[in-house]
């Protein structure tokens, strides 16, 4: 599978920790995506220090412009052949069974576009918090999230999973044309767009250590007059509103082996 991870200079300092969590994985089939978005050289020198470059199992791109998160995730992308795709934001850790357990909920259902877990909130004193799932795990019907969303709003301004930690089929992943166009909620949108057009699986168990920090991206909405709530509820309303029937609701349909070694996505009336 492939792992990819944006990051940007500022976030540097927090590569060591995800290397850490790649190399303590259960599952070692994986290689690791890593696209430098904007100024390189030190991005390349933390990784070299820690070990990373090293690894062969580690792929280093650059594409030289600051264009965000969804944009250097698309392009890393774009170089993606592996069947499963895992984000992995920079200040972010895995799990040790992460991949394991996500790749196998897949195999065990080959017909779900995505699988993911929940997180725990990593401090900075080190301290992990657990929220307990606004969702029942197991599998997720098509919709399944925004509608869940839709009816916590305005209480629960946060999606019912956490969407920084989800394992995608590639397939469903390019049919959505990549990381939605959002700043700050492109995992979000990405995956309510990917709920409304396949199934899912939800796993009881942690899979994210999702850093909290002041220098998070999602916590900058206020800086641009389409973030926060108004967004959320937005996008909520606006999946909800797309699986309501109309001339023939489009259905996608992933089918692959239990190897996961060949994955076709359909896309068709019905």
């Amino acid at each position: 599978m492939d792992v990819v991870t944006a990051v940007h200079a500022e976030y540097a300092d927090y590569l060591p920790s995800a290397w850490e969590s790649l190399r303590r994985q259960h599952h070692p089939h994986w290689t690791w995506r890593i696209q430098i978005d904007g100024p390189a050289e030190a991005i390349r020198a933390t990784l070299a220090a820690c070990g990373a470059t090293d690894d062969g199992r580690v792929e280093i791109a650059a594409h030289g412009t600051r264009e965000g998160p969804a944009v250097a995730r698309n392009i890393a992308l774009g170089a993606c052949t592996a069947p499963l795709i895992q984000n992995l934001d920079a200040d972010d850790e895995l799990e040790p069974e992460a991949l394991g357990a996500l790749s196998g909920a897949l195999a065990a259902h080959p017909d779900a576009g995505f699988a993911a877990g929940h997180a725990r909130d990593l401090h900075p004193d080190g301290s992990l918090h657990v929220t307990p799932l606004a969702i029942p795990a197991g599998p997720l019907v098509r919709g399944a999230l925004a509608v869940a969303w839709k009816a916590a709003l305005p209480e629960r301004t946060l999606p019912p999973i956490h969407p920084a930690g989800v394992m995608w089929r590639r397939t469903l992943l390019f049919t959505l044309g990549g990381w939605a166009a959002l700043r700050g909620v492109e995992d979000t949108a990405t995956l309510l767009a990917g709920s409304a057009l396949a199934t899912g699986v939800l796993l009881d168990l942690p899979t994210l250590r999702y850093r909290r920090h002041g220098a998070q991206h999602s916590r900058r909405n206020e800086k641009f007059s389409g973030g926060g709530v108004p967004v959320s509820a937005h996008l909520a309303a606006r999946f909800v509103a797309f699986r309501r029937p109309a001339l023939g609701r489009p259905r996608i349909v992933v089918t692959g082996r239990q190897s996961d070694q060949k994955v076709g996505v359909v896309l068709r009336r019905g």
